[in-house]
């Protein structure tokens, strides 16, 4: 600065023109850079808006997406819900069916006993009347003759039956006499 105000003071002609010069130049050169600082800033607003508008897009769709996954997520717990329920559920009906099973597999038990241990069943029944080991016998020949599996009328089921019938009343028929 005090060069150019020394100019100013004491200087020829040459040296003021080339001072103006300079300075018409350095004027020309701050516009210009003036102009393109101005035209950046413009730009830089320009992309600075274009930027918020992008970042409000981008924050409505991950908005969006963390709304969805939230749903996603509400939805898997319901469905795991629904199955665990689920397995609960089959875990005690297979619980009250083993239960269930095992009370008819006793009352099978039980009755099967009771067919082939005096119970009322239809092999008894051929044995009705009978009441001494005589009769038992008579009664057991004519049951084979009937239900033998080589007659028409025959079963082996039946046949068995039978067997096991004629041989707990044999027993009983035993006892009872050898007892009286």
């Amino acid at each position: 600065m005090k060069k150019v105000e020394e100019i100013l003071a004491r200087g020829s002609d040459e040296e003021l023109q080339a001072l103006k010069s300079w300075l018409f130049r350095e004027n020309i050169r701050l516009e210009t850079a003036s102009k393109e600082l101005k035209s950046m800033q413009e730009q830089f607003l320009k992309e600075k808006v274009q930027f918020q508008e992008e970042m409000k897009v981008l924050n409505r769709k991950a908005a969006g997406e963390r709304q969805r996954l939230k749903e996603d997520n509400q939805f898997f717990e319901k469905k795991m819900e629904i199955l665990q329920n689920g397995f609960k559920q089959l875990d005690l009906d297979r619980r009250r069916l083993d239960k269930e099973w095992a009370r008819l597999s006793a009352e099978k038990e039980l009755l099967d006993e009771h067919l082939l241990y005096g119970g009322h069943s239809e092999v008894s029944v051929f044995f009705q009347g009978v009441r001494n080991p005589l009769s038992l016998k008579k009664r057991y020949k004519d049951l084979i003759k009937i239900f033998h599996p080589d007659n028409v009328a025959g079963d082996k089921e039946v046949i068995q039956r039978i067997n096991k019938e004629y041989e707990r009343l044999k027993e009983r028929y035993e006892k009872e006499f050898k007892h009286a």
